[in-house]
């Protein structure tokens, strides 16, 4: 659910409806809700779980090493929103080593909301991030797209564990960008933005 962290309507009841709903989102699963649905049920699985990636997220051999290192903080990223999303909650993730605090503050605003709504998610999403694009300069840049497959991954009660109605023109599958810098060694994502365009 994924900052100077932009999900169109982000992760925070209606952010959390998009990205729950695009995302699910993140940014980011239950953000996005103006889109149109595209999906099936989510069934809820280990919320745990980090989200699942298709072939292309991973480092091939056709990457460098830097658009390798891109993707594998994108990544975990992901990881790490979903493992807060799933608990309304960011201590215990890594998310505070994977985006900066200027995203996280976003995903902070959603998991306060899903807290007082007494919301929580379930299942994980699939992402497909692609085409890292990296430019150098004295704080190295990446851009990249990805395509976030919300379809498993559901915003519930926490109590009663019934799925949270979302509006019905949210994208299940949507569009993504991201932004990261290269601090020091270490790539962290600046921003995640759900485009209002499905994939």
């Amino acid at each position: 659910m994924t900052r100077a962290l932009r999900r169109p309507a982000g992760l925070t009841a209606v952010r959390i409806r998009k990205h729950a709903t695009a995302v699910l989102l993140a940014g980011s699963l239950v953000a996005l809700a103006g889109c149109s649905d595209n999906g099936s049920e989510a069934s809820p699985s280990d919320p745990s779980k980090s989200p699942s990636t298709r072939p292309s997220a991973s480092p091939s051999s056709t990457l460098d090493p830097e658009q390798a290192a891109v993707l594998t903080a994108y990544t975990q990223s992901w990881q790490a929103q979903t493992e807060a999303y799933a608990k309304a909650s960011s201590a215990g993730t890594g998310l505070r080593k994977t985006t900066t605090l200027r995203a996280l503050g976003l995903i902070e605003k959603d998991l306060e909301t899903m807290r007082k709504a007494g919301q929580v998610t379930t299942g994980k999403p699939v992402i497909h991030p692609r085409d890292p694009k990296v430019t150098d300069g004295e704080t190295p840049k990446a851009t990249l797209t990805d395509c976030v497959d919300t379809t498993n991954w559901t915003l519930i009660d926490k109590t009663t564990k019934k799925k949270v109605p979302l509006p019905s023109t949210r994208l299940i599958k949507y569009i993504s960008t991201a932004k990261l810098e290269k601090w020091g060694t270490k790539w962290m994502v600046t921003e995640l933005t759900a485009q209002t365009q499905t994939c």
